[in-house]
């Protein structure tokens, strides 16, 4: 009877050893869903600040924020000038810590 006993609580405690070490690989790390709300967050104030703005179509203007604050705009613009306003309001949005700019003119749009 004792051997069973021993050779069940053997089993099952190597059974719990790789459940247990996979939630504490993937649960460790926190930050990540925080990073994403953080970035959709920025994303979503420059793209409401563009359209407050009226400074060209929203589906001409693509906004994209990294896990480190990074903003990317990349798409077209009517004049140099929409352009460089539309990288002063990334620029002064909370929490960018850079701005690069793929901002092409495109007369026609």
């Amino acid at each position: 009877m004792k051997k069973t006993l021993v050779i069940s609580a053997l089993l099952l405690g190597a059974a719990l050893v790789p459940v247990a070490s996979f939630a504490a690989d993937g649960d460790t790390d926190r930050s990540h869903p925080k990073a994403f709300v953080k970035d959709s967050a920025i994303t979503t104030k420059i793209k409401s600040k563009l359209a407050a703005e009226h400074i060209t179509s929203l589906g001409r203007i693509h906004v994209d924020t990294d896990a480190d604050g990074i903003v990317y705009l990349s798409g077209t613009a009517r004049s140099q000038e929409a352009i460089d306003r539309a990288v002063e309001i990334a620029r002064n949005t909370e929490h960018v810590v850079d701005v690069k700019n793929e901002l092409r003119i495109r007369k026609d749009d």
